[in-house]
């Protein structure tokens, strides 16, 4: 039977270091795609995961499970990138929410569905889209674009997220509800000329 990431961290705390291991090999991939997405920065992003892993090791005398092992591990996550999104406030740089960043070891592959090649005009147009709603996300306040990349692309449920962001679940809706809101905004053009086309 496959032990929980709680009991998992439970094991780390008492001493077994393969359980760190696991947990490392289990979360070190989504934690960078998710720190990637915050900092836009390949190596900031391999950097921060570290320093995220390394809290955790020197954290497990203290660790208690009093919520999800990744609500804990996700809010050490967003509070490290929301401080290097704040000092590194003045390099921007381009990115794609879709695109993952490889960590070499035990990496998936996405599988891999013979698909109809879309034409170069649909490719031009799927990727404008996809810058369009990147700089959108981007252009949100730090905390909402949080709520959102924890939401969409972590998949994370509104108590986890209200965990990580240390706020109360009903703070949370509200914050992406304006989040979503702004979004839908300026997001208005890419919905109406696709209903045109």
């Amino acid at each position: 039977m496959a032990r929980t990431d709680v009991q998992l961290m439970l094991d780390v705390k008492a001493g077994d270091e393969a359980s760190f291991e696991l947990l490392l090999r289990k979360y070190r991939t989504p934690l960078v795609n998710f720190l990637y997405r915050m900092v836009r920065d390949t190596a900031v992003a391999e950097d921060l995961a570290q320093e995220v892993f390394l809290r955790v090791y020197r954290a497990r005398d203290q660790y208690a499970p009093s919520a999800k092992f990744t609500t804990w591990m996700f809010r050490i996550a967003t509070n490290l990138a929301l401080n290097s999104v704040r000092d590194n406030r003045h390099r921007r740089m381009e990115i794609s929410m879709d695109q993952t960043v490889g960590t070499g070891e035990d990496e998936q592959r996405p599988l891999e569905v013979p698909d109809r090649a879309p034409s170069v005009e649909q490719e031009l147009v799927a990727r404008c889209r996809a810058e369009l709603i990147m700089k959108a996300i981007h252009g949100l306040p730090e905390k909402q674009r949080a709520a959102v990349l924890l939401h969409k692309y972590q998949e994370l449920d509104y108590d986890e997220i209200a965990g990580v962001l240390e706020c109360s679940e009903s703070a949370l809706k509200s914050l992406l509800f304006r989040a979503y809101e702004t979004l839908r905004v300026e997001l208005a053009p890419l919905v109406n000329n696709s209903v045109r086309a």
